[in-house]
């Protein structure tokens, strides 16, 4: 038997892989994250299949799971929201795993950071103002920041910020941040991408925090901060233009019409 570990995507059921949806209907046992994953995902399971939410449980239950479902020689689909290559437990699940010689597989599945873009309509690398994104988030209660992993260190950089779990402390957040990127800085609050409850906050850094009071957002919003969330002037990449040499395009040649390359 294998356990399958799915990122079951940002919210919207479809967004998850075609891989993803596949493993779910071929697993008799499926593990899911019931406050995050979308609960069409779970009409995929096959008929008869055991469907545990593990929102509930602790880690030691979820492996009792796991075991059992091994002794009976059944494959699990243990599904997280997002993406599992942050921010998911796969590490200390994987570990167990590890020592108990259960195998796993991992498939991976659209994060929060990449539906809020796309909720935007924005591209968080723009050429000129930012070409890096970091993916951070403040201290919380289940897993403190180590001390050279601070928002003052990462906004120094001028990079794309996405902060996961932090909307809670937004007033921290807003008010570290703006020495380094200045009160009018573009910025974000995507609240549920995807879901069909998703509501989305733009404007310059320093009004984020009462706005998000006031629409009575406390969790599961991703905060985007940087200059590429309002490219108004910035230059072109040089990959298109026509003076551009490159492998599939040489210098001087002249697209024909309807040519995309």
């Amino acid at each position: 038997m294998t356990v399958h570990f799915i990122g079951a995507g940002p919210g919207a059921a479809d967004l998850i892989t075609v891989r993803g949806r596949d493993l779910i209907a071929a697993c008799p046992v499926c593990l899911y994250a019931g406050s995050l994953v979308a609960p069409e995902i779970l009409s995929w399971c096959p008929v008869g299949a055991r469907i545990v939410d593990t929102a509930p449980l602790d880690l030691d239950a979820i492996m009792a799971e796991i075991s059992a479902a091994h002794s009976r020689g059944q494959d699990v689909a243990r599904l997280h929201s997002g993406d599992l290559s942050i921010w998911s437990a796969l590490a200390e699940q994987t570990r167990r795993l590890d020592t108990l010689g259960i195998p796993y597989t991992v498939t991976p599945g659209v994060p929060s950071f990449a539906a809020a873009a796309a909720v935007l309509g924005r591209e968080l690398t723009v050429p000129g103002l930012a070409q890096s994104l970091v993916l951070t988030r403040t201290s919380g209660r289940a897993s403190p920041m180590p001390e050279r992993e601070t928002l003052a260190a990462f906004a120094a950089t001028g990079a794309t910020l996405a902060l996961h779990l932090s909307i809670h402390v937004i007033d921290t957040v807003a008010a570290e941040l703006a020495p380094y990127y200045g009160p009018d800085c573009p910025a974000a609050v995507v609240f549920r991408a995807t879901w069909p409850d998703e509501r989305v906050l733009t404007g310059p850094l320093a009004s984020l925090p009462e706005r998000v009071k006031a629409e009575g957002i406390e969790r599961t919003a991703l905060i985007l901060v940087g200059p590429a969330l309002d490219p108004s002037d910035f230059r072109e990449s040089a990959l298109y233009a026509p003076d551009y040499d490159r492998r599939f395009r040489p210098q001087g040649a002249v697209n024909a019409p309807g040519d995309a390359t």
